[in-house]
C-alpha cells in the first residue's frame, strides 16, 4: 500500500492530509474511490485532578470550559502560588496574582547556542483552586506549583510531578535553569529617601552658595541648586523625595532635543532655606545604615551608574563616594572590585564593579531599586548560571489552593528567578515527547473521571455558576467519544443540576444526546454551536478529514432546531484566499437549517501550527500558498500569528474590517443575531442551578 505522508507534522510520515475512511457512524461521506487504511488511534486514560479550566479572556465568551479529552491543548494551564516573583520588564518583580493582561516582562528565547532573556507580553491570565508541590532548590529557592506544571531544566522542560507514570518530571538528579530566588526590596522609609537623595545630588546634581559683592546690594549671596537628567524616573523620584522633605523645587526644560540627543529635564530652587537643608540632606552619616545604603546605592546607581555588555558599574572621581560605595555594598554582602581605568585623565576616574553577573545584578536592583528602568535591562543576556538550582526536594503540600498562569508571547516566563513554562495547545503534545501533529491527531487522552470531579466540583459550597463550555478547546464529540461517552456522563450530572452550558461541536454525534439537550433547552439551559468553515467538499475533506461533512453539519443544525435547543453557527476558522469567499453562503444555509446565532474566528497561526499549516498549504494548494500567507500576516500585524486579546479571533488591517462587515451584513440578511428580523437568544438562565448529590450518595425521597 501507497505510504501516507505530510502528517500534520514536520516529520514526513503518515499523512495527516490524505483522506481516511470512517465507519460505524454517519459523518455525511461516502466512500472515497480509492480507499486507504485508517490511521490509528490510540486513548490513554488520564485521571484528571481538576476539570473545570477558567479564565478571563475578553475573546471569550465563557469563563468556565471543561475539555473531557486532551488531544490539541495543554495538560493544565493552572500552574503557580499567586506570591510567585515574576520578572517583569522594567526588572522589577510582581507577584504572579497581581500580574495583568498587557503586562509586559521578561521570557526566553533560543539564539545560537543559549537562551536568552527577551521581554515578550502577558496574554492572558488565569487561576483555579487544586493540590499543590512544594520545589525546593539548592541554593533555597522554594516554588510552589501544581503538578502539571512545567520548569526549564538542564535536560529539557520536566513536569513538576509525573502524574501518569509517563511524562518526564522533576528529581533530585535535575538542575533549573535561571539565576535562583528573587531578592526583597528594602522598604523606602525615610533613611531609604535620604541615601537616595544623597546619592543622586552628591553623584549629579549642582548644589552651591555663591558670595561676592553687588552694587547697590547689601548681601549678594546666591544660592542655587539644580538637578538635570535625561531620565524622568530619577528626577520625579527625587522631586517627590524633596516635597516629602518640604523643599520645593520648579521643573524646566534644560536643554532642548536635538539630532543625537535626548532632552533634559531639571529642577531646581535658589531659596537660601532650602538649599541650607540640602546640604544637610546629603550629609554622610555616622555609619551605613541598611536602609540608607539601599537608597544611596539606588541614588548612586541613577546617577553615575550602568549596566551593559554583562557589566554592572558605578563610576565617579570623588574618593569619598567610591569610598562610601563600598561601604554600602558590604552592608548587603555585594562582591565587587575597585578599578582605575588606564589613560590620561585630567582627574582620575575609579570604577566600582559589581562581581557575580546577572544573578548578583538582579539582587542589586530588586534589593536597592534604582528608578531607571533603562539601566535595569537584561534583554539578550544568555541564560546561564553557576547558582545551585538542583532540586532538594519535591513535597504535596497535601491541600488545595489558589494556583496561577499566565499565557506569553515567548510561552515562557521567569518564576522567581527560573525559567518557567505556560505553553499549550498543540506544542504540549511535543512536551509529552509527542509530535505536534500526528500524536495530537492519533494519541488521545481521555479523562475518564471527569464525571466525577464535575460533581464535586459543583457540590461545593463556594462554587459560583456560570455557562460551562463543552469543546472549547478540543472537540467533545470526537470519535473516541462513542466508545468513551466522558461527554455524556458530564451532560448527565449537568442536568441533573439544571446547570447551563454551550456546546461546539463538528461532529454529528451530538444527536445522540437529544434525549439529555431538548429538556435542558425548554429550561434555557444550553445553546450548542455546529462549527462549518466552508461547504465545498473537497476543501472541507482536505481541512478537517475526519470530521463530518458540510451537509452532515447543516443536517445536525436543522436536528437541533426540530428538537428546539437553540443553535448557532461557528464559521471557524476562516482562512483567506482558501474559504472566506463562502462566509454568506454558509450563513445562509446555517440559517435555513435553523440557526439563530453566528460567529466566526480569522485562522490563527500559533506556535507548531504555523508550519503545520504552511505545509498544508504546499501540499494541497501549491499555486496560492503564499498569497494566503501574505493576507495572514497583513492581519496579523506582519507576523504569522498576533496573540493579543482583542485582536487575536477577528485580525487587523483592511482584509479584517472587510469580513467584519461582510459578516455584519450577512447576519441581517439572514435574520442572525437578533438582526433583519431574527431573534436574539436570551442569555442561559444560572438561576435553576441545584447542587448534585455527592457520588454514591442516595436520596432521602
Amino acid at each position: 500500500m501507497e505510504t501516507q505522508r505530510q502528517r500534520g507534522a514536520l516529520s514526513q510520515i503518515q499523512g495527516r492530509f490524505e483522506s481516511v475512511e470512517r465507519a460505524e457512524f454517519d459523518d455525511g461521506w461516502s466512500r472515497e474511490d480509492e480507499p486507504r487504511e485508517p490511521l490509528a488511534t490510540t486513548v490513554s486514560v488520564e485521571r484528571a485532578r481538576t476539570i473545570i479550566a477558567r479564565n478571563d479572556s475578553p475573546d471569550i465568551p465563557f469563563d468556565q470550559s471543561i475539555n473531557p479529552y486532551r488531544g490539541c491543548e495543554h495538560g493544565c494551564i493552572y500552574c503557580l502560588a499567586g506570591d510567585t516573583k515574576i520578572l517583569m520588564a522594567d526588572g522589577a518583580t510582581k507577584p504572579l496574582a497581581d500580574v495583568k493582561s498587557g503586562d509586559t516582562i521578561y521570557g526566553t528565547v533560543r539564539r545560537g547556542w543559549f537562551r536568552r532573556y527577551v521581554t515578550t507580553k502577558v496574554l492572558a491570565r488565569w487561576s483555579v483552586i487544586k493540590p499543590a508541590y512544594r520545589v525546593t532548590l539548592g541554593d533555597g529557592t522554594t516554588l510552589v506549583a501544581g503538578g502539571d506544571h512545567r520548569f526549564l531544566t538542564e535536560r529539557g522542560w520536566k513536569f513538576v510531578a509525573d502524574g501518569d507514570g509517563q511524562r518526564p518530571h522533576l528529581t533530585a538528579n535535575n538542575k533549573l535553569m535561571g539565576i535562583g530566588a528573587f531578592a526583597d526590596a528594602v522598604r523606602k522609609d525615610a533613611n531609604y529617601q535620604l541615601g537616595y537623595l544623597t546619592g543622586m545630588i552628591r553623584g549629579d546634581a549642582h548644589l552651591r552658595s555663591y558670595s561676592y559683592g553687588r552694587p547697590g546690594r547689601v548681601n549678594g549671596d546666591q544660592h542655587r541648586f539644580r538637578l538635570a537628567l535625561c531620565d524622568g524616573e530619577a528626577l520625579y523620584r527625587s522631586r517627590a523625595y524633596l516635597d516629602d522633605w518640604s523643599i520645593a523645587t520648579q521643573e524646566f526644560v534644560f536643554q532642548e532635543a536635538r539630532a543625537g540627543r535626548k532632552a533634559m529635564h531639571a529642577i531646581r530652587t535658589s531659596a537660601r532655606r532650602d538649599v541650607a537643608d540640602l546640604r544637610e540632606i546629603v550629609g554622610w552619616p555616622a555609619a551605613p545604615e541598611r536602609g540608607w545604603s539601599a537608597g544611596f546605592l539606588a541614588g548612586i546607581f541613577d546617577a553615575e551608574g550602568s549596566c551593559s555588555d554583562g557589566s554592572l558599574r558605578i563610576s565617579n572621581t570623588d574618593r569619598e563616594i567610591i569610598g562610601w560605595i563600598e561601604r554600602s555594598l558590604q552592608v548587603f554582602d555585594f562582591r565587587y572590585v575597585v578599578e582605575s581605568p588606564t589613560g590620561e585623565r585630567w582627574k582620575p576616574i575609579q570604577v566600582v564593579r559589581l562581581l557575580g553577573g546577572l544573578r548578583e545584578h538582579l539582587r542589586f536592583f530588586h534589593t536597592v531599586d534604582p528608578a531607571i528602568t533603562r539601566k535595569r535591562d537584561i534583554e539578550g543576556v544568555a541564560v546561564k548560571s553557576n547558582a545551585p538550582l538542583g532540586v532538594v526536594a519535591i513535597e504535596p503540600l497535601g491541600k488545595a489552593m489558589r494556583l496561577y498562569d499566565i499565557t506569553t508571547g515567548t510561552e515562557d516566563f521567569i518564576a522567581n528567578g527560573v525559567v518557567s513554562h505556560n505553553c499549550y495547545a498543540r506544542p504540549s503534545h511535543a512536551y509529552l515527547e509527542l509530535s505536534p501533529g500526528l500524536d495530537f491527531e492519533t494519541k488521545l487522552f481521555a479523562k475518564t473521571n471527569a464525571a466525577e470531579l464535575l460533581r464535586e466540583e459543583l457540590a461545593k459550597p463556594g462554587y459560583a455558576v456560570s455557562p460551562i463550555s463543552l469543546g472549547a478547546n478540543t472537540d467533545c464529540y470526537q470519535p473516541v467519544e462513542r466508545k468513551y461517552g466522558i461527554t455524556r456522563q458530564i451532560l448527565e450530572v449537568l442536568s441533573e443540576c439544571d446547570h447551563p452550558l454551550t456546546i461546539v461541536t463538528k461532529s454529528a454525534l451530538v444527536e445522540r444526546d437529544f434525549d439529555l439537550l431538548a429538556p435542558m433547552a425548554k429550561k434555557n439551559l444550553v445553546k450548542v454551536f455546529v462549527s462549518i468553515g466552508t461547504l465545498d467538499r473537497v476543501l472541507a475533506r482536505r481541512l478537517e478529514p475526519r470530521a463530518a461533512s458540510p451537509q452532515r453539519r447543516l443536517d445536525v443544525l436543522k436536528a437541533l432546531s426540530q428538537a428546539e435547543v437553540p443553535c448557532g453557527v461557528m464559521v471557524a476558522a476562516l482562512i483567506p484566499a482558501l474559504n472566506d469567499q463562502t462566509l454568506e453562503h454558509v450563513l445562509e444555509e446555517s440559517a435555513k437549517a435553523g440557526a439563530q446565532e453566528a460567529a466566526y474566528v480569522i485562522l490563527r497561526l500559533p506556535s507548531e501550527l504555523k508550519d503545520i499549516f504552511k505545509e498544508w498549504l504546499a501540499t494541497h494548494y501549491p499555486d496560492r500558498a503564499d498569497h494566503v500567507i501574505s493576507i495572514v500576516r497583513q492581519m496579523r500585524g506582519g507576523k504569522d500569528n498576533d496573540p493579543r486579546f482583542g485582536v487575536r479571533m477577528r485580525g487587523t488591517g483592511n482584509f479584517a474590517e472587510l469580513i467584519s462587515k461582510r459578516f455584519a451584513i450577512a447576519c441581517r440578511r439572514f435574520g442572525l443575531n437578533g438582526q433583519g428580523g431574527g431573534r436574539r437568544l436570551p442569555d442561559l438562565d444560572c438561576t435553576r442551578f441545584v447542587p448534585p448529590s455527592p457520588a454514591g450518595q442516595m436520596k432521602l425521597f
